[in-house]
């Protein structure tokens, strides 16, 4: 059996039907990370915790008591603490500010998932504190994009994005503050989605802006992510933001069968809206041509296209600036040397520790979000900037709303470009462009997805992105799963992997 190339169900399903042990394809896939190291996917693997978990899956797949995921391995985004005297893993949010940080307890989302009997293999690189889009921003170095090692992956899950395209691990964890989920998965050709605000705990996930950040799964499938998002979501108490709703079979809704649907028409009488804002002049050829072929795609299977208009698109670009920089310069004060993290070896006083702890363990991005972030929030200019942002953002998801009348989800490309060059001299704000497609869904809160739809220049994947009204994962995941079940992008692997 080729075991790194089989995703979540197929190795789900391989497992229970004892055709391979999870101790066996937990040796397999760590010797892969060891011989991977240059992609610079993972941060931290533990081998011993990762087997003595194997050993518990498989003791509870012989008793019978397995199911969809036990025994499948998982790595976490090292945005989302781990217990470290359970997995021997420290957390780090990619940042010299927590370069060996142990935590004393597991995320919500790492825990469900370890509930499930997934096995942890370790922790994946990410831009600093989720903030990048490039995975160029880590302090750990870069992440090398499969597809092309000269190439960025895409951030800040780039690490997520790299290790399951590289078929290092089946699927890991992301979260997607303004596309951070969507936009590696669109540059390393793999399935992810964001979920609704509020269907993921944030509880235990190093916050970077509290109001956007939502973790997600990402894999080579759409029905490997529903499994995923089955296991993980659900109400949490200890998030104050957390949707209180009843547990939800994402699997089921995904194969759930629409009223008038055929075998051959599988997607009749679904409406997808195509904003005209999603496909400007701008728009890169390449993507362009594989998101109308992959929207082509959708028609065959029944899916009517509706034209619409998200007329705010181009102000969530700065809307989104203000208002995640704000909260973050908010969320970071806490990382001062004094309880945790990094502290400066040398200082005069207090003021001076605090001075130099941040200034050695904050890289560039960071401090300059946390500059913008302050300096909005300042006296004299709260209502200038902050206030009007707020504002915009609530029209933003009225926009959404209108479109919603006309259409039950909404597509467009995740972003106008395939992945650029690693290592080239960007302005941060070329980075920030990069996002346009990506932030209006995310500051309306708003489900969305990236699906595989084909491939542009230089043969580097492209994206499509599905959006979804509040709390309908479900038809986001069944579209998806009946794309891919009429097309193989999602099946492609890196040359070499």
């Amino acid at each position: 059996m080729n075991l790194h190339q089989m995703g979540v169900a197929a190795l789900g399903r391989a497992l229970r039907d004892k055709q391979v042990s999870s101790t066996e394809l937990t040796q397999h896939l760590l010797a892969r990370i060891a011989d991977q190291a240059p992609l610079g996917a993972f941060l931290a693997t533990n081998a011993e915790a990762a087997l003595a978990a194997a050993q518990a899956a498989d003791a509870a797949l012989a008793a019978g008591r397995g199911g969809a995921l036990t025994g499948v391995p998982v790595a976490h985004k090292d945005i989302f603490v781990t217990d470290h005297a359970r997995t021997g893993l420290p957390t780090t949010a990619g940042s010299k500010m927590l370069a060996g940080y142990a935590s004393p307890f597991d995320a919500t989302v790492v825990a469900r998932l370890a509930e499930s009997g997934m096995v942890t293999l370790g922790k994946l690189n990410c831009d600093e504190f989720a903030m990048g889009s490039a995975n160029e921003n880590s302090a750990f170095g870069p992440v090398h994009n499969p597809w092309d090692p000269r190439r960025v992956p895409g951030g800040s899950s780039g690490g997520s994005a790299a290790a399951v395209a590289a078929r290092l691990v089946p699927a890991a964890t992301g979260t997607d503050t303004g596309g951070s989920i969507r936009q590696p998965a669109s540059f390393c050709g793999i399935t992810g989605i964001k979920p609704t605000y509020g269907v993921c705990s944030r509880y235990g996930m190093v916050a970077f802006a509290s109001s956007l950040d939502q973790a997600g799964p990402m894999a080579r499938s759409a029905e490997d992510c529903a499994l995923l998002l089955s296991a993980m979501s659900g109400f949490d108490p200890r998030d104050a933001t957390s949707a209180e709703r009843a547990p939800q079979d994402f699997h089921a809704q995904m194969l759930g069968t629409r009223a008038g649907a055929t075998a051959a028409q599988p997607l009749a009488g679904l409406r997808i809206g195509l904003p005209q804002e999603f496909f400007p002049d701008g728009l890169s050829a390449d993507v362009a041509a594989a998101v109308r072929g992959a929207l082509a795609a959708l028609e065959g299977l029944g899916a009517t296209l509706v034209d619409v208009s998200l007329p705010r698109t181009e102000l969530s670009i700065p809307v989104y600036y203000l208002i995640a920089p704000a909260e973050a310069s908010s969320n970071l004060g806490r990382f001062d040397g004094v309880k945790f993290g990094h502290r400066a070896a040398q200082h005069a006083d207090l003021l001076d520790m605090y001075k130099k702890t941040r200034a050695e363990g904050f890289g560039p991005e960071v401090k300059r979000r946390i500059m913008i972030g302050t300096y909005v929030l300042s006296h004299g200019y709260y209502d200038a900037y902050y206030l009007q942002a707020q504002k915009l953002r609530r029209m933003i998801a009225d926009d959404f709303q209108a479109c919603f009348q006309r259409c039950d989800l909404i597509a467009g490309p995740v972003a106008p470009t395939v992945a650029w060059a690693l290592g080239q001299q960007r302005a941060p704000l070329q980075d920030y462009l990069a996002d346009i497609f990506t932030l209006p869904g995310s500051l309306a809160g708003l489900p969305g997805m990236s699906v595989p739809a084909g491939f542009g220049e230089g043969g580097m994947p492209v994206g499509l992105q599905l959006i979804g009204n509040y709390f309908d994962e479900g038809r986001l995941l069944h579209t998806a799963h009946a794309l891919q079940q009429a097309t193989d992008f999602h099946t492609r692997a890196p040359a070499g992997f």
